[in-house]
């Protein structure tokens, strides 16, 4: 029952509302005076209750029998979790900042729609040290609009914690693959990962489901709901594109649309690639590049009158930047004659005049029982044009594990090269082509 009391009194031994406690199926009562007009501020649900806009409010289990008197219905475990709420509309604070207590105040905080409450929960438990279990929590709280307004940042910063914890996805595979799949959903989702290529993600994700769907039809399901948007099937090889084509696990439907988008992404210029990227909304991020290992590359392949790929690759300013003093950065593979082939770009010092500059080399994946003559030609983007000039061609016999190029592509030196009137640079991007043409396999 309800007896109003002032505004200014703290919640005591008893209350407006009578709370009933479901302990078992014998009801202890529990009466608490509090200001109802406090309540009515802090929430919608008892402002509703305190002005009769409902006469039954079944699915909380709250019934008015009056303006002064209001019962409301609740299981024993939420009861400690009620008293602190009802005391931080009072003092808006909490006695404990203990994380099951302020997870369990923030839960009522959602059932009795005190969202002040809720913005408050979020910021203790954010401000905690989050371990993978705790971030795993907060991603799997309820979905209720209010809710998801008021704990935004904890779920970012949940989110971001998993991202930056399993950012090698290379490591730690078997933790990964017990992952639940929120937390699958928040390491995919970040442009931060770090792996080889987007093959490798797309590889991560067939392993986990496997691992977790026995039944081909629930992979089925939760990779075409929830999963096949996280991989940014734009990057992937195109040999890789063609197994998703012939996956069993994936819908054909789904499979194709995927493979159709990244065909058309590939195909167009890199201009209107970044222009794709920069559109994105942060909700779909499959246009845009990740940290990876072995740079993408496009792939232009012709089987007559030889055997020949044209292949381009586009480097950051800031990624050759990175190179100096002696760093080097990796294609994706790329085939010709059945064998994988890959660029590698290098800042590396010129044997004659000593100083840093940039080279470009071709090299050939693993041994096999042909070797390779491969006449290849280097050629970059110059300005003011924008124009593709030759600056390397040559030769070489592959017989697996070997590299060949040039170790001053520009025959400049570094800082030349870097420089903000470099000619190599057009918005920030270095454009590299190879063109590779085997005229001879010479089996040993």
């Amino acid at each position: 029952m309800i007896e109003e009391s002032p505004p200014g009194d703290e919640p005591s031994g008893s209350s407006n509302f009578s709370w009933s406690m479901d302990c078992s199926p014998v009801l202890r009562v529990k009466q608490v005076y509090i200001s109802s007009v406090i309540l009515a501020a802090e929430s919608p649900f008892f402002y509703k209750a305190r002005y009769g806009f409902y006469i039954y409010l079944f699915s909380n289990g709250m019934r008015e029998s009056d303006q002064k008197h209001a019962t409301l219905r609740i299981s024993a475990s939420e009861e400690a979790a009620l008293m602190e709420l009802l005391s931080f509309m009072y003092s808006g604070k909490l006695s404990s900042i203990s994380a099951p207590l302020v997870l369990d105040v923030l839960m009522a905080a959602d059932k009795f729609e005190v969202a002040s409450c809720m913005r408050y929960c979020s910021q203790l438990l954010r401000s905690q040290s989050m371990t993978t279990e705790s971030a795993l929590l907060f991603l799997e709280l309820p979905s209720s609009v209010s809710m998801a307004l008021a704990v935004q940042p904890l779920t970012d910063a949940a989110k971001e914690f998993l991202a930056n914890k399993y950012q090698d996805l290379s490591k730690s595979q078997d933790e990964l693959t017990n992952l639940p799949l929120v937390g699958i959903e928040a390491i995919l989702s970040s442009d931060i990962l770090q792996v080889a290529s987007e093959d490798a993600v797309y590889d991560f994700l067939l392993k986990w489901a496997r691992a977790r769907y026995g039944k081909v039809e629930e992979r089925r399901e939760i990779l075409g709901s929830c999963l096949v948007r996280l991989v940014r099937f734009p990057y992937m090889t195109c040999r890789k594109l063609r197994k998703v084509l012939a996956c069993n696990d994936l819908d054909n439907e789904i499979a194709s649309k995927a493979v159709l988008e990244a065909l058309f992404f590939k195909a167009e210029t890199p201009h209107r690639q970044r222009a794709l990227a920069s559109e994105e909304s942060s909700a779909s991020r499959r246009f845009v590049e990740r940290a990876y290992k072995y740079q993408p590359v496009k792939v232009v392949e012709f089987e007559l009158p030889h055997p020949q790929c044209i292949v381009y690759l586009d480097l950051k300013r800031e990624e050759c930047a990175n190179l100096f003093p002696s760093g080097r950065v990796y294609s994706q593979a790329f085939h010709l004659g059945g064998q994988g082939f890959f660029l590698s770009a290098h800042c590396n010092v010129d044997q004659q005049s000593q100083l840093h500059c940039f080279g470009l080399f071709l090299g050939m994946q693993e041994k096999g029982s042909v070797a390779f003559t491969v006449d290849y030609e280097f050629a970059a983007r110059t300005r003011p044009a924008g124009d593709f000039v030759s600056k390397y061609k040559g030769y070489y016999t592959f017989t697996g594990g070997k590299a060949v190029g040039y170790r001053n592509l520009f025959a400049i030196p570094w800082a030349a090269f870097l420089a903000e009137d470099s000619l190599y640079f057009i918005n920030g991007i270095l454009h590299l082509r190879a063109e590779l043409t085997i005229k001879q396999p010479q089996h040993h």
